[in-house]
């Protein structure tokens, strides 16, 4: 949730440095919007394979409720990595 308001302040930064003529301020919100978009992607990237080793323990072991939490971190991860 973090990343998404950094994410939302880099955007707010560029659009006010784009109608101002701030060039300093649009790049400044421009690089706060990448670097949360990058960090939002990561953990995303390691619910998902968090999630695919819970799942496979889960799947190996017949422990449903680990497989369901394995698919639950996945889903989780997906969603952090599509925005």
């Amino acid at each position: 949730m973090e990343e998404r308001i950094d994410e939302m302040k880099g955007n707010l930064k560029e659009t006010a440095g784009r109608a101002t003529g701030d060039t300093e301020l649009q790049a400044e919100g421009r690089g706060e919007r990448e670097i949360a978009r990058a960090k939002r992607n990561i953990k995303g990237a390691g619910e998902q394979i968090k999630g695919a080793a819970e799942r496979g323990v889960g799947k190996l072991t017949g422990d449903e409720s680990t497989r369901a939490e394995g698919e639950a971190d996945q889903l989780r991860g997906d969603i952090n990595r599509t925005g």
